[in-house]
């Protein structure tokens, strides 16, 4: 378990990076667009790469798969195309601070319901608080 919050953390810290990398490739080149194209590019030959390492099999599995698990790719494209738009002029701590609410109430909502697949863990009185917390410590960030 300690590898997995590891890993999540250096994932977590590479969310505000990734903003201001392709918030200032966008304002650079003049196109947030263009940035986040090129984004999805370097990812998919990246994930191309790791895919052919442990074995491309899992491809031909997909096509039995729900159509609505793919909606994902959505959901990172719109992430990556507002946060290069919005970021410059709203700044990273701003955006972040929002993109992390937001996984706060998606996230609790997921485990609540067990949505998609995922563990089962309802929100009780004390979760909530911690959410709360946690959103409240995000806020106290951005306005100290």
């Amino acid at each position: 378990m300690p590898i997995y919050a590891l890993t999540m953390l250096l994932a977590g810290i590479g969310i505000p990076v990734l903003a201001a990398l392709n918030a200032a490739l966008g304002t650079r080149i003049g196109s947030p667009i263009a940035a986040a194209t090129i984004l999805f590019c370097v990812a998919l030959a990246a994930s191309a790469l790791l895919l052919l390492i442990v074995g491309p099999k899992a491809v031909t599995r997909a096509a039995t798969a729900p159509r609505h698990l793919f909606l994902g790719g959505l959901f990172v494209a719109f992430y990556v195309i507002t946060v290069t738009i919005i970021a410059p002029r709203f700044g990273i701590g701003n955006a972040i601070f929002f993109v992390l609410l937001g996984q706060l109430i998606s996230a609790a909502a997921i485990d609540h319901y067990g949505l998609f697949g995922a563990r089962l863990s309802p929100l009780t009185l004390s979760r909530s608080i911690g959410i709360a917390l946690m959103a409240a410590g995000v806020y106290v960030t951005q306005r100290v």
